[in-house]
């Protein structure tokens, strides 16, 4: 949803009714998670996808539909053995879809969600999908406000409530409620959606590797920050457009910087005057990866320096060093990939091993906000 968010954005402001399309619930494996968004606008343009092309075409048809009507559907998509001619998912997976219209008149806090989203403000926008509620109501909540109405005040604060514990974590799915928002109750369905400020990737060292990873983290949607001591080396034109370079002492930067359970921490300066006073403080500090570039016997000394520093076992257990998969890469791009598929297996719980070497689901099952 992020990344169409400017086309829906462009439609919105300018009046023209859209078709959006959400995905709200995933079973076995689905492509897609929760979130996951295709609209049809005017003109027929097409933007996102909920499925990687599965059902892209039905969806296509059934947001026109809604977009006419006015009526907002829920349709689910799954693999029929029945009929080879059906249209569903070819991996065997299921998706639940909540297709809705989208105008000023309907959805009055869309523009301003828009808004928030693009500046990094973080915001939820709860959806009803089944109930007595009226389908397809929407509130929008922020840290310090609403915009919006399920139907009800009880509902809504409920769900508000809901929304603001779950905002911080970025939690997206579905929720069950009362009527009138009382909890332990199923009668209304609905969709949190949550749009927390992308998470940070900090990466020390501005060497060549380091453009690489700064280039595919913010292709993995990072808000990126290269740092490093010598301005030499740290100039903006060194980077991809968008990344924050930053010159500072690595460990004196970590210490002013505000890290959470998102932030991804590469540690490229490959000397020890730069990074065990970096690793001693970034060890010490929440983080949801911690890698450091290095041969074994940098590995090693890196460990020792680190254990006399006062660094318990448990500390360093969280650093990955040597950085990245082995994928046996040498250039500064591929080694860019052997860190970023390392994030993403340690983020998912991937083996890093090839797929055709495993069995059972490709994409288990994601943690969902009625899981928490």
């Amino acid at each position: 949803m992020r990344e169409i968010l400017p086309a829906l954005h462009r439609w919105y402001t300018t009046g023209s009714p859209f078709g959006l399309a959400t995905v709200v619930a995933v079973s076995r494996s689905a492509p897609r998670g929760p979130g996951a968004a295709m609209a049809v606008g005017p003109g027929a343009e097409v933007v996102g996808s909920v499925s990687g092309g599965c059902v892209e075409g039905a969806v296509f048809e059934l947001a026109q539909e809604v977009v006419e009507s006015g009526e907002t559907r829920v349709e689910t998509f799954g693999y029929s053995d029945e009929d080879a001619f059906a249209v569903g998912l070819t991996c065997g997976g299921e998706i639940t879809l909540l297709v809705r219209r989208v105008t000023p008149a309907q959805d009055v806090s869309f523009g301003a969600v828009a808004e928030s989203v693009a500046a990094g403000r973080p915001v939820t926008v709860a959806t009803v999908t089944d109930g007595p509620a009226p389908r397809g109501a929407t509130l929008a909540v922020w840290p310090d406000e609403v915009s919006g109405s399920l139907g009800s005040s009880g509902l809504d604060a409920a769900v508000t409530a809901d929304a603001r514990g779950g905002l911080a974590l970025g939690a997206t799915g579905r929720r069950h409620y009362g009527r009138h928002g009382e909890r332990r109750e199923d009668a209304v369905t609905v969709f949190l959606h949550s749009f927390a400020p992308p998470p940070r990737m900090l990466v020390f060292g501005a060497i060549d590797y380091a453009a690489a990873v700064a280039r595919i983290g913010d292709f993995l949607g990072y808000r990126v920050t290269v740092c490093d001591a010598r301005p030499v080396f740290a100039t903006p034109k060194r980077f991809p457009e968008g990344v924050e370079v930053v010159v500072d002492w690595p460990h004196r930067y970590l210490h002013a910087t505000a890290t959470d359970d998102r932030t991804v921490i590469c540690v490229l300066t490959h000397d020890p005057k730069f990074d065990v006073p970096l690793l001693e403080e970034a060890l010490r500090r929440p983080a949801a990866y911690i890698g450091a570039m290095g041969s074994r016997r940098t590995h090693d000394d890196r460990t020792k320096r680190l254990t006399e520093a006062g660094l318990t076992k448990a500390e360093l257990a969280r650093l990955r060093s040597p950085i990245g998969l082995d994928l046996g890469a040498r250039t500064p791009e591929e080694v860019a990939v052997s860190v970023a598929a390392e994030i993403v297996a340690l983020r998912w719980g991937g083996t890093g091993g090839p797929l055709a070497a495993t069995s059972g689901a490709i994409h288990p099952n994601r943690v969902r906000c009625e899981s928490l």
